[in-house]
């Protein structure tokens, strides 16, 4: 199995009425519930807009810790879902439905396989 991440970034949800994303919810629980009795969910969670964010930069040599975005940046990390499954096409399917729950785009991306213990 390889683990693939399925996310968005904030500016691809659109402008929705309140009412609009509360009936989104129900889809997207319906198919992190959907992910958990396939097997393949490893986790799923949507990010605070308006939460604390930390940079953590050793570019210069030294460790250095703000607060804030990191770059000025108009776009951000929404939400993600982490799946484990057998191949692309796999990740592609759950990746369709998180979509189409959500209303708005998602991408793919595999991760690289983790090195063996030795």
């Amino acid at each position: 199995m390889t683990e693939y991440l399925i996310y968005f970034n904030q500016q691809w949800v659109g402008d929705h009425t309140e009412e609009w994303f509360r009936g989104r919810g129900p889809l997207a629980r319906a198919v992190v519930a959907e992910m958990k009795a396939a097997g393949v969910y490893v986790f799923a969670g949507g990010l605070e807009e308006e939460g604390p964010v930390y940079s953590a930069d050793t570019t210069s040599g030294t460790l250095v810790m703000t607060d804030g975005p990191y770059v000025e940046t108009k776009e951000w990390l929404g939400g993600f879902a982490l799946v484990d499954v057998a191949d692309d096409e796999a990740a592609k399917m759950w990746a369709g439905k998180v979509a189409e729950a959500c209303g708005w785009a998602h991408e793919v991306r595999r991760f690289k396989p983790q090195p063996r213990a030795e």
